[in-house]
């Protein structure tokens, strides 16, 4: 098997605290399953059984801080390196990173670390056999919490390597907060000017094209992380249409109407796309994923243009653009095309235009991009009472899409002079860089990805 089908993923629990049993045999399963020796050097401090984890004390009302020791074994900076980066980035956690290279062996010095205000430690080695051991101790209780032994598949420093120590790092995060991670997520964005569909980590590593994407633009991922849709500019005979790729067998499906095809969907069960197709005036439409059936519409919305759907999370609302009002607003309705209604406020100037609208996991927000004294931001509004909130204002923003956590968020900014894709906390609103290669759009956020099919 490969080594990253070794490692299945945690049922993940909102909030610290005690595990409930269901948890604890969720964590044993990674370990029965994860195959590499355990380092030497940390072996003598697992002092509890493999798979056993049993919460951290610390202040709940800040970030708690975790320190990480030195790493051993081959490839042990990158390692370190990446464990750090992604706790930084999950901006839950203060990271503390060591100040030698020298990993350290006997019992851990807990004082010391209490001293430090350190929550967690985490150590780290990639052993003998090629796999990397991790255990994270709980300071106050001067125990060890988790222990997780997993394959690194060659060659190091490649993208499914890389992946396991993000996965580590989403374990780390979980055992600290008891919430998952987003450290092992990806991010697909197209290109202008033809180029294809990119995949990237959510730190901005490992970025690959996706084959056959040439001139596709806004992919979208399917619930399992294994499927991208996207609308295929038309080519000579062939006319514009929609995309769907598997990532690991290779299959492609298309489907269409006549027309432009753009901005599909996939339902939260996977099983349909809705799309917008048209000439002058475009509708929603619904057709189940692979299959020989022919488009249903969903919108009749008077040769209005009706564009950029998005599903809640339960899949029984769409959101989406719509011109019916002679500029972009965005509407939310139910599932089957009824009822739709308004969901941003119009009004008269130059600067009504809200578009691209994108619903968080909670299902209680939606993020979208409005032009504002005219350049565009990303704002927020609250499905229950629609509050809005702008989370940007630094250049030029747009097309947001929501990590798993709900709490990022990945656009397109013009703050750096270029079209690059930042990443947004919307709780502190620190930002970060993801790409610096330019020319930039349409990014979407994958969900958490499936280990036993991986692109």
């Amino acid at each position: 098997m490969n080594g990253t089908h070794l490692i299945p993923p945690p049922v993940w629990r909102a909030g610290p605290g005690p595990w409930a049993t269901s948890h604890a045999l969720a964590l044993a399963a990674i370990v029965a399953l994860a195959s590499a020796a355990p380092a030497t050097s940390l072996r003598a401090q697992d002092t509890v059984p493999r798979g056993v984890r049993v919460g951290l004390t610390f202040d709940a009302t800040g970030k708690p801080a975790v320190a990480l020791t030195p790493v051993s074994g081959p490839n042990a900076d990158s390692v370190l390196a990446i464990l750090a980066r992604d706790l930084d980035y999950s901006d839950r956690l203060t990271v503390i990173r060591p100040d030698t290279g020298t990993a350290p062996t006997g019992a851990l010095n807990y004082d010391l670390y209490a001293k430090l205000n350190a929550a967690a430690v985490v150590q780290a080695a990639v052993t003998p056999a090629g796999g990397l051991h991790v255990a994270v101790h709980d300071v106050a209780g001067k125990r060890v919490v988790l222990v997780m032994d997993m394959p690194l598949p060659a060659p190091a420093l490649s993208r499914d390597w890389r992946r396991v120590v993000h996965v580590a790092s989403d374990s780390v995060e979980w055992s600290v907060l008891g919430r998952p991670g987003i450290a092992s997520t990806r991010i697909a964005y197209a290109t202008q000017y033809g180029g294809p569909i990119t995949i990237v980590d959510s730190d901005g590593e490992g970025a690959w094209p996706v084959p056959g994407t040439t001139d596709c633009l806004s992919p979208a991922w399917d619930p399992t992380g294994t499927r991208l849709a996207c609308n295929a500019l038309p080519n000579g005979n062939t006319p514009s249409r929609i995309v769907v790729r598997d990532l690991v067998t290779g299959k492609v499906w298309s489907t269409g109407v006549r027309g432009n095809n753009q901005t599909a969907v996939f339902s939260p069960d996977g099983r349909d796309i809705v799309f917008s197709a048209g000439s002058d005036a475009q509708d929603l439409y619904v057709v189940p994923v692979f299959s020989d059936s022919t488009p249903r519409r969903l919108t009749s919305r008077r040769g209005s243009l009706n564009v950029s759907p998005d599903f809640s999370p339960d899949g029984r609302k769409i959101v989406f653009t719509s011109s019916i009002l002679g500029h972009p607003e965005v509407y939310i309705m139910d599932a089957d095309g009824s009822s739709a209604d308004l969901l941003t406020s119009s009004g008269f100037g130059d600067d009504l235009y809200r578009s691209d609208p994108a619903f968080s996991p909670d299902g209680r927000r939606v993020a979208f991009q409005s032009r504002i004294k005219g350049t565009f931001q990303v704002m927020a509004i609250s499905i229950t009472d629609k509050t809005t909130v702008q989370l940007t204002n630094e250049g030029a923003n747009e097309s947001p899409s929501w990590a798993p956590d709900g709490r990022h968020i990945v656009f397109v900014s013009t703050r750096t002079g270029r079209r690059e894709l930042w990443v947004m906390d919307t709780e502190s609103a620190r930002a970060r860089q993801l790409t610096h290669g330019g020319r930039a759009q349409n990014p979407a956020w994958s969900p958490r990805l499936s280990v036993s099919r991986q692109p």
